[in-house]
């Protein structure tokens, strides 16, 4: 399984680390993602997601997940 958040589509970043004398390494930068149960109160169904703890933080924002799917229902159109 790749290490994105099934909401926000967040994965890893790569970058260079510099040292101080300009030698540079691949470094990568991964997503705090988190196993998490999501009840929906208007279909009344528990879905199991890998959520990156902004979406968590978000999803506790916003209510519910069928409000965050209206939300932000840009992220997910093709």
């Amino acid at each position: 399984m790749s290490r994105t958040c099934d909401l926000t589509g967040k994965r890893r970043l790569v970058g260079n680390k510099v040292s101080h004398a300009k030698n540079r390494t691949k470094t990568t930068q991964k997503p705090n993602l988190q196993m998490k149960k999501v009840f929906d109160p208007e279909t009344g169904q528990t879905i199991r997601l890998r959520l990156s703890t902004k979406a968590i933080r978000t999803l506790d924002k916003v209510g519910s997940l069928s409000k965050f799917l209206r939300k932000y229902r840009h992220l997910f159109e093709a």
